[in-house]
């Protein structure tokens, strides 16, 4: 057989020791077949091979996030305004004042995580004056990590909180002095308070969401990801809030492949969900594109920490190892891998007491279950994960956290959280993920900075060297190692004959650039299976159409996700306000100098007045 499609003058990073470094890549029905020499594999090609120049750019393996909730998160992100990646308040704040006045009642401002207030140059969030007075009228929700909302006076008519709404359970509603809401909303430490006022907000119609998965999912390809391990998430029940993303699979739309896990919902029950779902349910069932993977990340919600690193450690029930034994022990008699949240290596210790007394009856090695996050594991629960043939998938929420963990720790408790090189040498197996949308960003290059650079993204080292990996290793956690997590390893995070042919070419090259210049990487052409997902730049051309984002409204149509503040991809809040025709997150306006732009001032503006452009503002 001629193969479909030839990339050459490549730099590839194969992430397979038997072929390191070809100069050319073939791709067959789907896979990679032919890897190596460009004077053997270019003579293969037939009539109908395309064949595609890469201009020496950097290829790599199609990035795969091990914990993310993007089905839940799909359904939301045409609603959502995302102060990912912004440096100022000024600049999010400016790109609410402008959202604001696009919103029509009764819809909400929604900005829902992915972002620090370390990240800005004022270290601060917004006040609630500030918010009010951007949108008197319109209702704002802002969530802030896990520990937080700011809402305006519009939010709190909308979400009906008075002076006799009383606390819930772990949370507070701020008031006043004479009792009255005034619009921050605590996790104390449970973060439920957080997520139940969200929902209370409308939500977007199915064929609407339909749209905004679609955009999500492109969003993902745009920075080199094909692969993810879904994570479930509250208010996320199965099967019904599935319907979308099945939707989606069935008509073949999907641009990402997705493994996910079931995630119970409501406490008391969870015996009954997981009993309900190991009889609807087997995982592996699916195609590469969507399958079942497992349980959690919530097994019991008695087991559930809170990385609110702003509150004390909360101590976990006294019921929680009689709860977590009946499910996992259920689990582990239907072969079902599972993964448990757990911050705190006291919350691991407790839980692995439970895994070791089921594992006397029933052997879980083989069965792929992991823990989640994993900040401060010690040692002695690092060889108890080994012993039992246990993993860690670790995410990036200490870049977004780190400066509350070590005002409350210090920063020599900060300097392996979590100990990845530890877990390494240990023989656990790890990856890599976010955790996004609702606290990090989505974004697996700020992840894979944070790994090499042991920054927040409020630039604080937080690791020594001794804690830092090297750029491949950091990679490898994202592409070959995270097949575990999913049991499909030899299938893909590779480029490797045979394995699914996902592979994302990079806008620069990173095992090149500076160190601080990796969370602003992104793929110029991203393939899942071969099929071309995403194309930018000299690829663009051979992008998939995608449908505008709907309503008209959405943010996402002025703004996009995340916010790359890189020359020639920078996002203007300030450039949009202006109603600029041709778009400016397009462009690259530099707005009242808060932005990076690709050209100097001078020429960006003869360049954009040449177009027609009458917003330039500086």
């Amino acid at each position: 057989m001629h193969p479909d499609l030839i990339l050459t003058n490549g730099r590839f990073t194969t992430l397979d020791r038997a072929q390191p470094d070809p100069e050319a890549v073939a791709i067959t029905a789907g896979r990679f077949s032919a890897i190596g020499a460009a004077r053997d594999i270019l003579p293969t090609r037939g009539p109908e091979t395309r064949v595609l120049d890469l201009g020496g750019r950097r290829a790599i393996p199609g990035l795969i996030d091990s914990h993310i909730h993007v089905i839940r998160g799909g359904l939301y992100y045409n609603m959502e305004l995302r102060w990912d990646g912004v440096p100022t308040l000024a600049d999010a704040m400016a790109m609410l004042k402008r959202q604001v006045a696009n919103t029509p009642p009764p819809q909400w401002v929604r900005v829902v995580g992915g972002f620090t207030e370390h990240q800005f140059a004022e270290k601060r969030l917004p006040t609630l004056d500030e918010i009010n007075a951007a949108a008197p009228d319109t209702p704002v929700f802002i969530l802030h990590l896990y520990d937080r909302a700011l809402l305006n006076r519009a939010a709190l008519r909308a979400a009906s909180y008075t002076k006799d709404t009383p606390n819930p359970p772990g949370g507070e509603i701020q008031r006043d002095a004479s009792g009255e809401p005034t619009g921050l909303l605590l996790a104390k430490p449970n973060a439920l308070i957080l997520y139940a006022t969200l929902a209370k907000g409308p939500k977007l119609p199915p064929e609407i969401q339909l749209n905004s998965t679609r955009h999500f999912m492109r969003e993902l390809n745009r920075l080199g990801i094909t692969s993810v391990i879904d994570a479930g998430g509250g208010f996320q029940n199965y099967p019904d809030d599935y319907a979308v993303i099945e939707k989606l699979h069935a008509d073949g739309e999907m641009t990402l492949r997705i493994a996910y896990n079931l995630f119970t919902q409501k406490a008391g029950q969870e015996l009954e969900d997981f009993t309900r779902w190991t009889g609807m349910v087997k995982p592996g069932q699916g195609d590469d594109l969507y399958r079942v993977n497992g349980a959690g990340e919530m097994l019991v919600f008695s087991a559930a920490d809170f990385e609110d690193f702003r509150e004390p450690r909360p101590d976990l029930s006294n019921t929680m190892e009689g709860e977590l034994e009946r499910v996992v022990r259920l689990l582990a008699e239907q072969r079902w891998p599972w993964r448990l949240h757990a911050t705190y290596d006291e919350t691991i210790d407790r839980a692995l007491g439970v895994f070791e007394k089921v594992n006397r009856d029933i052997p879980l090695q083989g069965l792929n279950w992991f823990f989640d996050h994993a900040e401060t594991v010690s040692q002695r629960n690092i060889d108890r994960i080994a012993a039992l043939g246990g993993g860690i998938a670790v995410q990036h929420r200490m870049a977004f956290q780190g400066e509350y963990f070590i005002e409350r720790y210090g920063a020599q408790a900060a300097e392996a959280t979590p100990p990845i090189r530890r877990m390494l040498a240990a023989g656990v197996p790890v990856g890599a993920g976010t955790d996004a949308t609702r606290v990090a960003s989505y974004n697996p290059w700020v992840s894979l900075a944070w790994l090499v650079t042991g920054k927040t993204v409020g630039g604080t080292r937080l690791y020594p060297p001794a804690n830092r990996l090297d750029r491949e290793t950091a990679l490898r956690l994202w592409t070959e190692a995270n097949t575990w997590f999913s049991s499909e390893q030899g299938k893909k995070g590779r480029i490797a004959i045979g394995e699914l042919a996902d592979l994302a070419v990079l806008s620069a090259d990173y095992f090149s650039v500076p160190e601080d210049e990796i969370p602003h990487l992104s793929s110029e052409l991203t393939l899942l299976g071969g099929e071309v997902v995403h194309g930018a730049g000299d690829f663009s051309n051979l992008a998939p159409p995608l449908p505008p984002a709907a309503p008209d409204w959405s943010p996402v149509r002025s703004f996009g996700g995340y916010q790359d503040r890189a020359a020639g991809t920078v996002q203007r809040a300030a450039a949009a306000s202006c109603g600029c025709s041709h778009g400016c997150n397009v462009h690259g306006h530099n707005h009242a100098g808060a932005w990076a732009t690709a050209v100097p001032a001078a020429d960006a503006r003869s360049f954009w007045g040449a177009l027609g452009c009458s917003c330039w503002a500086v």
